[in-house]
């Protein structure tokens, strides 16, 4: 029998990271503003948040990261500007960032790894389950992930975790989840988690991606945290002590996720990225794609 829990309303973006993968280009602009089609990556996922019913937004920033603040921001030069050349349209998408949720900011003084940028938002987030959503990991508004993690920690409570069969060669690029089947075909129970483990060693080929509902008392273990691979205070060695000691902070639960997932984290997703979303929209398709084919045919 399910239980009720808390529900959920406080998402948690952490942009702190020096997006070095993509210099020059992040050497003045953040890589959260580098644009997917024609808008910036961080909007897609705040947009993910707000459809999940997560109204509350903070993000975990860093120095040159006021970019990001002015995006959710009102732009009232622009806005009149577009106001009286009659531009609705345009004038309701630069609307849309600043209509979109409550947002507030927290600077992450020190990179030292997701865990700390966590529990930089402790004081934001209290006593209640809180959703964190990576930026380099963007997921179709049709296959919404985020929702589903919400419920089943409602149901469930303790923390949920997303989770994506890889390949096992590729295991080693990310925290790798040791799981139990349940009753929900989509759901495994999560018996031990570790950070980029040699592919001889993973318990799975289950890969943890950017997306998490945790319970409060993650904050307790990452203050006690030590730094761990890369020298950083990692998420995933917390939720491996949830996972040991389901009286610390309930079970900690897997989604298995199957859908459409952009990755952003490196150039050439990326720009695979932008060439499948531009694809699929309505007002760029079809020009595109009929542009695509004929490039791909030429350079055959």
């Amino acid at each position: 029998m399910t239980q009720s829990h808390p529900r959920i309303s406080k998402a948690v973006i952490p942009a702190a990271g020096l997006g070095t993968r993509f210099l020059p280009a992040t050497k003045a602009t953040p890589k959260e503003m580098l644009p997917v089609v024609d808008k910036p990556a961080i909007q897609y996922v705040v947009e993910e948040a707000v459809a999940a019913g997560l109204d509350d937004v903070l993000m975990v920033t860093g120095r040159n990261k006021r970019p990001l603040e002015d995006h959710f921001d009102r732009n009232y030069e622009l806005e009149s500007a577009l106001q009286k050349k009659g531009d609705a349209g345009r004038l309701a998408k630069v609307q849309e960032s600043s209509d979109l949720a409550t947002m507030h900011y927290v600077r992450q003084g020190d990179p030292k790894g997701l865990g700390h940028a966590v529990l930089c938002a402790a004081p934001h987030v209290g006593d209640e389950p809180f959703a964190v959503l990576l930026g380099d990991d963007l997921i179709d508004p049709r296959d919404p992930l985020l929702q589903r993690m919400v419920e089943v920690q409602e149901q469930r409570g303790g923390s949920v975790i997303a989770l994506m069969e890889v390949a096992p060669e590729q295991i080693h690029l990310y925290g790798c989840a040791a799981v139990e089947t349940t009753e929900d075909s989509d759901v495994v129970k999560v018996s031990g988690l570790v950070e980029k483990p040699d592919p001889a060693d993973a318990p799975s080929n289950y890969a943890i991606i950017g997306r998490y509902v945790l319970d409060p008392h993650i904050f307790d273990i990452l203050r006690k945290t030590q730094p761990g691979r890369g020298g950083e205070i990692q998420l995933t060695d917390a939720l491996q002590q949830l996972a040991e000691d389901e009286n610390i902070g309930g079970p900690v639960h897997g989604v298995v996720f199957k859908g459409r997932r952009y990755d952003t984290g490196d150039r050439g997703d990326y720009l695979r990225a932008i060439v499948r979303l531009a694809c699929e929209r309505e007002d760029l398709g079809p020009d595109f794609r009929t542009w695509l084919r004929s490039y791909v045919a030429e350079e055959m």
